[in-house]
């Protein structure tokens, strides 16, 4: 193990660097496989509970939701009372929900378990804010990009296991071996995350109140609205009453000292740019990767006819594998270069990746190829960059203000993308099985995504401590 010899940028002490890092890869790991193995066991998910497709994918979309929300009201509240503590508490909840799914009688019972493990996201983001504030910017660097690598799953291999573990014991054994990991990552956590210090002040909790009620309602009806009716009443009235949430929020925070998140950094070309290349980057690649590749790739006549199988080893653990090798690359030259000018490198490159996808989806060879592409400069480059631009960019005195929020806008891009592609799928197919039109459809939606946040990525305005 080696230890930090020199003072963070906080002046904390030297810590065993690498004892920390294996702390912190364990407790984001126990949110990535949560978030990733259950997808092809979703079908047994559905047997075993006998419920419907629609509520096991609600479980998913409130998984995805609370993703959001912990990310920007855990890490505000990390403020106070500390990264350690709050690490500690997430990793609780997560073992929690887990134990509630592997245990579900139903699927309403399987569903708060769901959202209880989805609030353990905010570990990306507490974890980015204790490498920040513990190691220097080199070291920063290098276990941010490995720490990202791990949100872009682990080298595809969870969701091979994930698919036998469901093929031979069920879903509930995946949760078992979540529930193992997890409990090793909190002895982790407690013996190698060292305690930071708390800033004055008091959490804002009206403001993470109507935060959280707006994107819940924003999010529920755009993952929803594709199946309820764009125009149903339940559709509009969680669109409205999310959109009038926020509207309070706004307000609510103009003034506010302890505001849970900075409205002069949202104000700024320092903050909004940044968040909408969030967005529109996940909202591109997330519904493309997660939903029309698999749909592509395993239709008959419409696609190329694979099983689940081989679609994942061809098509995401090629790409997936690549970014965990790019990753800490990028993590070790982004202080180097400068985390903006990463991002629009990787913003550059996964738009020119688009293009073929979108000019040749029939091809299998251009598609993998173009996939593994999209491994180093959206995995590798994009992750890795966008969490330590909105790291480096963070208030002094609420540092975790916008890494907060920009985790939330990981979850929020991610269920934009998902719902655009799958009511594309459903429009132009008419209801009926995917066609080959309805593909093309939904991969240039995604690639109007990626070119928004490719023009929005321009407008990051970089202060100069930061280039």
């Amino acid at each position: 193990m080696t230890t930090v010899r020199d003072l963070s940028p906080t002046g904390a002490p030297p810590v065993r660097s690498g004892a920390l890092l294996a702390a912190l890869v364990l407790a984001v790991a126990g949110y990535q496989i949560n978030a990733t193995m259950l997808s092809p066991a979703l079908p047994d998910v559905i047997d075993r509970l006998g419920t419907t497709s629609g509520a096991a994918g609600l479980s998913q979309t409130l998984f995805f939701l609370f993703s959001a929300i912990g990310q920007v009201t855990l890490a505000r509240l990390s403020d106070y009372a500390g990264r350690r503590r709050m690490l500690l508490a997430t990793l609780a909840a997560a073992l929690v929900g887990e134990a509630v799914c592997a245990l579900a009688p139903t699927i309403e019972v399987f569903i708060v378990g769901r959202i209880l493990q989805g609030v353990s996201a905010a570990t990306f983001t507490l974890a980015y804010l204790t490498l920040h504030e513990t190691l220097t910017p080199q070291k920063f660097g290098r276990a941010l990009g490995i720490i990202t690598a791990v949100n872009g799953g682990i080298a595809g291999v969870d969701l091979i296991i994930g698919g036998w573990v469901a093929d031979t014991v069920g879903f509930r054994g995946i949760f078992a071996l979540t529930g193992l990991i997890t409990v090793i990552a909190l002895v982790a956590v407690y013996s190698w995350v060292p305690a930071s210090a708390a800033t004055t002040g008091r959490m804002d909790w009206r403001g993470a109140a109507l935060l959280g009620a707006g994107l819940t309602g924003t999010l529920l009806a755009l993952n929803e609205g594709s199946v309820w009716g764009w125009s149903s009443p339940a559709t509009l009235a969680l669109l409205v009453g999310g959109v009038l949430a926020l509207a309070l929020f706004a307000v609510a925070e103009r003034n506010n000292r302890d505001a849970i998140i900075d409205t002069s950094v949202l104000a700024s070309r320092s903050g909004w740019p940044l968040l909408l290349t969030t967005i529109f980057t996940l909202a591109g690649v997330f519904g493309m990767l997660n939903f029309t590749i698999p749909l592509l790739t395993q239709t008959e006549g419409a696609g190329y006819g694979l099983s689940a199988t081989t679609s994942a080893l061809l098509y995401l653990t090629p790409a997936s594998a690549l970014g965990v090798i790019a990753a800490p690359l990028v993590g070790h030259f982004g202080p180097r270069i400068g985390w903006r000018r990463s991002v629009l490198i990787g913003s550059v490159g996964t738009a020119a990746a688009m293009v073929f996808l979108v000019l040749f989806p029939q091809s299998p060879v251009i598609t993998c190829a173009a996939l593994a592409v999209l491994g180093v400069t959206y995995t590798g480059y994009m992750l890795t960059a966008l969490n330590g631009l909105a790291v480096a960019l963070a208030p002094e005195d609420k540092p975790g203000s916008l890494p907060g929020l920009n985790g939330a806008c990981f979850g929020i891009g991610a269920s934009l993308g998902f719902a655009v592609a799958s009511s594309v799928v459903t429009t132009v197919s008419s209801g009926g099985p995917p066609t080959a039109d309805a593909f093309q459809a939904a991969l240039w939606s995604s690639g109007c995504f990626v070119a928004l946040a490719l023009m929005t990525a321009l407008l990051i305005k970089n202060p100069n401590k930061h280039n």
